[in-house]
């Protein structure tokens, strides 16, 4: 009898996964990146994000940087309805993409694997 039960109940161990995904936001925010770039030369260049999540950011950068390079990340967050100033949010990384970019000849698509500190500051402290 419970040769019969077993036979007709499903068998779902393990055949059942949950995938969990990051969020992951596109937008497009004021950001300063500084780093070493390929020469060994420090370089510091404005520019915007082009998505974040809570372990990646990406950007277009001008600089050429290498894979596995850290850079450190400063973020413009804008005042709006529910923020009442304008605040700095600090983030570093290493370099895990970097991709030619078509639209922009003489860029690169960057993406860092984010560090898990980070620094919210007001605005107007120098970084």
């Amino acid at each position: 009898m419970s040769l019969t039960r077993t036979l007709y109940k499903p068998y779902t161990q393990e055949t059942t996964k949950v995938i969990k995904r990051e969020r992951c936001f596109e937008m497009s925010l004021p950001t300063m990146v500084k780093g070493v770039n390929t020469g060994g030369d420090e370089f510091e260049e404005q520019t915007e994000i082009t998505s974040i999540s809570s372990q990646h950011v990406a950007f277009l950068l001008k600089s050429k940087v290498i894979i596995g390079s850290q850079l450190n990340v400063c973020l413009e967050i804008p005042k709006t309805l529910i923020l009442e100033n304008h605040l700095k949010l600090l983030v570093s990384g290493k370099v895990s993409i970097v991709q030619a970019d078509v639209k922009n000849k003489n860029g690169q698509l960057v993406s860092i694997q984010l560090d898990k500190a980070y620094k919210i500051q007001p605005s107007s402290i120098k970084t």
